[in-house]
């Protein structure tokens, strides 16, 4: 028959944030176009990313942007498995592998940002 669920059982928090982080990746989305694409002279070249990278808060939003962008896309696919009735093994089979993934990939984006270092371009 029909089984109660309590609301920690149901996504209803998942589908929220999925919500939230979508309409904040369409903003960062549009300053990045905004950014890339109507000022030529910001330039995609390693000397004007470098000099970009100069700011700190441009390193904060490039940080949040892949950051959003990652948790929106793995709450994403989680959402897509979670439709379905798996197995509890399954459920955390697939879980730890989004989890590694995104942390994994998450560090590597991190690493990548703060390895730009202040001052004068590398040569």
């Amino acid at each position: 028959m029909f089984k109660y669920k309590s609301s920690k059982d149901t996504g209803a928090k998942s589908w929220i944030y999925q919500r939230i982080s979508g309409i904040a990746l369409v903003v960062f989305a549009i300053g990045h176009y905004i950014l890339m694409h109507f000022q030529p002279e910001a330039g995609k070249t390693y000397e004007a990313v470098f000099a970009r990278m100069q700011f700190s808060w441009y390193r904060i939003i490039d940080l949040t942007f892949v950051t959003l962008a990652l948790y929106h896309g793995l709450n994403g696919i989680w959402g897509i498995f979670r439709d379905y009735d798996l197995k509890s093994g399954t459920k955390i089979t697939i879980i730890s592998a989004l989890l590694i993934f995104g942390l994994a990939f998450l560090f590597w984006a991190y690493y990548i940002v703060f390895s730009i270092p202040y001052g004068k371009p590398m040569p």
